[in-house]
């Protein structure tokens, strides 16, 4: 080999499948009901074609990659995130699309644990003559599908838990002491990111009480991205005069109550505000977290960014249903007696390494992000 010559690296499955994960990220939080996929159609080691799914959930993945590759599909490998859909919906299945475009090989990350599909996209595809390998970056593509694989599995969505402390480990001062803002900028921009990212975003009643927050994505580019806005609000006493309900007829507001609240007043709520209003079951004087998770579950919901304060935190790490929490601890102490931002059931339970891993942990700008996974 003379000097001149150059050696090209030749793509391999992995690196092919890890382009089309991030494909598939340019549209989380805005697939629901339908897994955000990422698929790319590769012709003799080159790009031909990409596609993720769209807003709303359709088109899918698959069925985009394949029309723009045409005739340039016939004989190429299609790299999916999730097992192509077999069963007739809203749409035709992709395996149909798929054989019918010719493609020799498909590579899948893993198998749709979906009811309707679950292998039997794969199966399709086999018997068709296409070679089919599932596994390539599964590990990745579980975190990238969790909403999805919870909804159809666990009948609940997937729930991000993100608190903010000040570096002694306080939410807010005590009673009466002036509101805290403890991350700067940078901080606060990534907390817009992950908003983005999820269906829905949700809060206890208190928060909604002390910050009187707006609950909406800030971000240049996406500020028109209406994600629900959810307050866990078991006797309904969220104030008319608030933010969130003084905007419930332009960006859409869901109040979770508890059974003991009569439809009536429900109703009257409703209408006052445009506010929707949805009662489930109470458990040891609060609205069952689980049932509510399941009730947004049931609307299409599958990713949920909660930024409750310490008692829907607590709740959802010792039931097991904050899925990823992010701690975001900024640089100065409070310095003062205040609200911890974890009770002490809250932090045993994260500090369990058995329930809890660090799975991220840089600084973002002043401040300190740390990022966890449930281990199992």
């Amino acid at each position: 080999m003379s000097l001149h010559e150059k050696i090209i690296p030749v793509a391999t499955d992995d690196a092919f499948m890890a382009a089309a994960l991030a494909l598939g990220r340019r549209n989380m939080g805005r697939t629901a009901p339908n897994p955000a996929v990422g698929a790319l159609v590769v012709r003799d080691g080159v790009i031909v074609a990409r596609g993720y799914t769209a807003v709303g959930g359709r088109p899918h993945a698959e069925a985009i990659a394949l029309a723009a590759a045409g005739e340039a599909a016939r004989g190429a490998t299609l790299y999916v995130t999730l097992e192509p859909c077999s069963h007739h919906g809203a749409t035709p299945p992709c395996v149909d699309a798929i054989i019918a475009a010719g493609v020799a090989r498909v590579v899948t990350a893993m198998e749709d644990p979906d009811p309707r599909v679950a292998g039997r996209g794969h199966a399709m595809l086999r018997e068709a003559g296409v070679a089919v390998d599932v596994g390539c970056e599964a590990a990745a593509a579980r975190c990238d599908h969790l909403g999805h694989i919870l909804r159809v599995t666990k009948h609940r969505p997937m729930v991000t838990l993100k608190l903010a402390q000040t570096s002694d480990g306080y939410a807010a001062g005590g009673q009466h002491d002036p509101r805290l803002h403890i991350t700067g900028p940078i901080a606060d921009a990534f907390t817009h990111v992950q908003r983005a990212l999820h269906d829905a975003i949700m809060i206890g009643s208190g928060t909604a009480r002390e910050d009187d927050p707006l609950m909406t994505v800030r971000l240049p580019g996406v500020e028109g991205a209406a994600k629900l806005r959810v307050v866990i609000d078991r006797k309904l006493t969220l104030s008319r005069g608030s933010r969130l309900v003084a905007t419930a007829r332009e960006t859409p507001l869901l109040v979770i109550a508890g059974e003991d609240v009569p439809q009536a007043e429900a109703r009257a709520f409703t209408e006052a505000t445009g506010a929707e209003v949805a009662c489930v079951n109470a458990r040891d004087g609060s609205v069952d977290l689980l049932a509510a998770l399941r009730l947004l579950a049931a609307r299409g919901i599958t990713r949920v960014f909660s930024e409750g304060g310490p008692r829907v935190a607590e709740s959802l790490l010792s039931m097991g249903l904050a899925d990823e929490v992010i701690i975001h601890t900024g640089l100065k102490p409070l310095g003062r007696p205040g609200r911890p931002a974890l009770t002490p059931v809250a932090r045993a339970a994260l500090e369990n390494t058995t329930r809890y891993r660090i799975i991220e942990s840089c600084t973002l700008g002043v401040d300190r992000m740390t990022r966890y996974a449930r281990t199992d």
